[in-house]
């Protein structure tokens, strides 16, 4: 069994980082006091940063309710959007100059390729299902025979991985952990065709500009750390430590929150007079099935 390991006190430098496309519920209220009492324990310091790269799912009313809903559940933050600091912008729609040179970076290291093909076009090929989360594994005989870096074309940019590589990394609460490229989690995309940046991108270079030492997020995307650990490789950047915290399992339907119960949102919580800061699980045995 693996022991959870404390933040390391010196220069902690946390983080809060919600998508403004739907209410905040249960699930990203537990993981986002778990990263600011990581933080507070470490006498160090917690970052607010708006996850905003999917512009036709933002809404200004979820960004604004995600600052609302937290302080009401009692967090706060030192740096952040509403409150400025030496790592801004802090909302990453401000900042896609930055994104796109990271891009051009990735590129130069021809570990990037421009990937046009469709869903349909993937399914086609029969890929292999994901033994970690059940998605498809992009297939390898959809690479392109020859890189072509200069297209202009509207494209997917794809992070063509180490096929056989098994890739490790310590979380400081589960402990050891590997994922073998090619088997658990194939290329992946990260730049869209719609030319903005792919989550796996924005984190890595937000994370990275902003200082972040150790990144707090749900265990359900443990292998988007391997994913970015890639990147940090192929960019030659430190990464920060890791640290993903337990799911809150919804009761009605047997999986995790999700945005689409809105009777799990910290804001229908709020406006049925609830008590904030108690245990999840409080709130969902108190609630009507």
């Amino acid at each position: 069994m693996s022991s959870v390991q404390s933040p390391e006190p010196e220069n902690y430098r946390g983080r809060i980082a919600p998508t403004p496309s739907g209410w905040l519920h249960l699930g990203h209220a537990s993981t986002f006091k778990i990263a600011w009492e990581r933080a507070r324990q470490a006498g160090g310091t917690i970052i607010y940063r708006t996850e905003d790269l999917d512009p036709a799912r933002y809404r200004e009313e979820y960004d604004t309710g995600a600052k609302e809903d937290l302080r009401w559940w009692g967090l706060d933050w030192d740096e952040g959007p509403d409150c400025g600091g030496p790592f801004g912008p802090y909302q990453q729609s401000l900042k896609l100059d930055v994104f796109r040179l990271a891009l051009e970076q990735l590129k130069s290291t021809g570990l990037v390729y421009p990937s046009s093909h469709s869903r349909r076009e993937i399914a086609a090929e029969n890929p292999v299902l994901s033994p970690v989360n059940g998605d498809p594994l992009f297939p390898p005989a959809l690479r392109p025979q020859k890189m072509e870096l200069d297209t202009c074309a509207e494209v997917n940019w794809r992070f063509r991985i180490p096929d056989g590589r098994t890739i490790h990394f310590i979380d400081n609460r589960l402990g050891p952990q590997s994922f073998v490229a090619g088997t658990d989690f194939g290329d992946f995309i990260v730049w869209k065709k719609d030319n903005w940046p792919a989550y796996e991108l924005g984190v890595v270079v937000d994370d990275h500009a902003m200082q972040i030492t150790e990144v707090v997020r749900g265990e359900d995307i443990l292998v988007s750390t391997v994913k970015q650990l890639l990147i940090y490789e192929a960019l030659g950047w430190q990464p920060p430590e890791w640290y993903h915290c337990p799911l809150i399992i919804d009761p009605e339907t047997g999986y995790r929150m999700s945005k689409t119960h809105k009777s799990k949102s910290l804001r229908a919580l709020r406006e049925a007079g609830m008590t904030p800061g108690l245990c999840p699980e409080n709130y969902l045995e108190n609630q009507d099935a």
